[in-house]
């Protein structure tokens, strides 16, 4: 059995910091669009890259949880550990966690709405139910063969469009 690593490591991995530019990239695109247009505006362009990697940093911690709650995940699993899985973390933490990222990610789309408009709003209502639903709820995208559809839309399409529309205008 392995040692469990120190708590900021065990957060660390919780997070998935692998994953964190499938949230960064569309948000980098949208924003080199507007550099190319020539609308460049960096204070929504930081924070729609902080809503966009807070969103998947919740969602990684989501995804924990509901996998090792569904036993897709457990203290065997093959690839990288889940904190959960292996008792680093208890369900409790982990689910705090989340809450946690996705309140700050509402938090700052709140900022982002009054930049953007009701647009804005919805992108970020639409994020918020997605990143839950992703793995957890009663029929979890990711588990019915919508997880990739939702991917392109999120991490493409609305991402790209919603980071280019903040500073846009």
């Amino acid at each position: 059995m392995n040692a469990r690593p120190s708590t900021p490591r065990v957060w660390l991995a919780a997070i998935r910091p692998a994953t964190l530019w499938a949230g960064a990239v569309p948000v980098l695109v949208g924003t080199g669009l507007a550099i190319a247009n020539d609308v460049l505006r960096v204070g929504p362009a930081l924070a729609a890259l902080a809503g966009a990697l807070l969103i998947q940093i919740g969602t990684n911690l989501v995804n924990d949880l509901a996998d090792f709650k569904r036993g897709a995940d457990g203290p065997d699993r093959l690839g990288p550990a889940r904190a959960t899985a292996k008792g680093w973390l208890t369900q409790r933490q982990v689910f705090a966690g989340a809450a946690l990222s996705l309140a700050a990610a509402a938090g700052v789309g709140a900022w982002l709405v009054v930049v953007g408009g009701w647009p804005i709003l919805a992108l970020g209502i639409a994020s918020l139910i997605c990143a839950v639903g992703y793995t957890a709820g009663p029929m979890p995208l990711g588990y019915v063969g919508l997880g990739d559809l939702f991917v392109l839309l999120f991490f493409g399409f609305a991402a790209v469009a919603g980071t280019y529309y903040v500073q846009a205008g």
